[in-house]
């Protein structure tokens, strides 16, 4: 086990930590799962985020068997949770590998003892390279796959790999994009394959071609999916280009499926991808294994819509298949009107940029009371949820409410410890986030 799990095991954790009971011992991460602690029961302090271990693992064997039925691997991006012991268990259940945004999260995944990253971004210029060249230069057993979409960025990358001669091999993987970085047309892709092939070394070469379909959503489906399909058609066309550029037998990767929308990637690009032996499909879809009540349950309705996840030859229903895994539980703080109730949850707990948290249950005095779902946050500020209340709902000050969430992604960075609940909600496990 790498020395940063053991540390991290170790690691004491005390009341300054969301969910820690106040006035409790501090204790080793490692032990927290022992104490029979339960969000509801006030002995917790709230806000806190949970993570329902039973439905999180059902959504890993659910997208493993659907990656490994269509041929393909998956990466799954490491930003979601940035949580080692969590993105070991992808690994654990079959993952190829684990997907990074930036040199800091590299760090965070190399220290923990993997060594297989992609580094879905472009970094910067001279400087960030030599910061890259700086990290590496310690893991010289690490295998690094990076995206570029200049001749530029290539440069500063060569530049620093020139300059020290320690460092493991840099793959390099030519982006093509729509609507955020990455090469809008083949003819200046190919010239950045040029730029790449004309400085190869044995330790800096090309490994593939990269995108990212997720940033080419808009407000409109019919859009969405036109830009999406141009964008997989564009990295389709690229890929014998690519061949007829370096030879047939160098080993490749294309990568894509880094949203909600991986099943068109795997369907756009999967025939020629197996077209080319020695070139491999690698997803990175992350926070699919977390799901939510917002983005990604309306994303996958859409997803069924478009056939539904086709496994071993039939169709299953992504909506059905998948569940939501992630929960943020506050207390009442305040009744101030009778349809009116202000949780101790807001802005800094939980996240609103793809939806508002959804209330789903309600508890009294350590026992589930009711469902909550005819309740609705309003609004939130910063430590509070404005929600509105339906007539008859029996909620009082001091009440436990149970919350499902929207976009995983910008929930989970507002918290230093996700906590894992057991199918009775009673805490089994402590997961030590990296944020930074």
């Amino acid at each position: 086990m790498p020395d940063l799990h053991i540390t991290m095991e170790a690691m004491l954790i005390d009341d300054r930590v969301r969910g820690f009971p106040p006035g409790h011992p501090s204790l080793p991460l490692a032990v927290i799962g022992k104490q029979a602690w339960k969000p509801y029961d006030g002995r917790m302090a709230l806000p806190l985020i949970s993570l329902d271990r039973q439905a999180f693992s059902n959504n890993v064997e659910l997208m493993m068997a659907y990656v490994k039925s269509h041929g393909a691997e998956i990466a799954p991006h490491a930003k979601t949770p940035m949580s080692t012991a969590l993105s070991d268990a992808l690994l654990q259940a079959g993952a190829w590998g684990t997907t990074v945004a930036d040199i800091r999260q590299a760090a965070v995944l190399l220290k923990a003892g993997q060594r297989r990253l992609i580094l879905a971004n472009e970094i910067g210029g001279a400087a960030a390279a030599r910061r890259f060249a700086a990290l590496l230069a310690d893991y010289p057993d690490a295998e690094l796959h990076i995206f570029v979409d200049s001749i530029a960025h290539v440069d500063a990358l060569r530049s620093a790999w020139q300059e020290c001669g320690d460092l493991p091999p840099l793959g390099l993987m030519v982006e093509l994009g729509a609507g955020r970085a990455g090469i809008r047309s083949i003819d200046t892709a190919a010239a950045i394959l040029d730029a790449i092939v004309a400085a190869e070394t044995p330790t800096f070469r090309l490994t593939g071609i990269a995108a990212y379909e997720g940033a080419a959503t808009t407000a409109d489906p019919e859009e969405t999916m036109h830009r999406i399909d141009a964008l997989m058609a564009m990295t389709a066309d690229f890929l014998p280009k690519v061949r007829s550029r370096i030879g047939n037998e160098r080993p490749l990767f294309v990568t894509a499926g880094g949203s909600i929308f991986f099943d068109v990637v795997v369907a756009r690009l999967s025939t020629a991808v197996a077209a080319d032996p020695a070139c491999r499909l690698v997803l990175r879809s992350g926070a699919i294994f977390f799901h939510d009540h917002g983005i990604y349950e309306r994303g996958l309705a859409g997803l069924d819509a478009r056939g539904g996840l086709r496994i071993g030859g039939e169709s299953i229903s992504a909506a059905a298949g998948f569940r939501p895994a992630l929960r943020v539980w506050a207390e009442v703080l305040s009744r101030p009107e009778a349809k009116l109730a202000i949780c101790g949850m807001g802005m800094r707990d939980v996240a609103m940029d793809q939806g508002l948290p959804r209330p789903l249950a309600l508890y009294r005095d350590g026992a589930r009371l009711s469902d909550l779902q005819s309740a609705e946050v309003l609004r939130l500020n910063d430590q509070h949820a404005f929600v509105a209340l339906a007539d008859g709902n029996d909620v009082s000050v001091g009440d436990v409410i149970e919350c499902g969430i929207s976009h995983p992604c910008t929930c989970l960075d507002r918290h230093a410890i996700l906590y894992g609940l057991d199918p009775d909600h009673s805490v089994t496990a402590a997961y030590l986030t990296s944020f930074g």
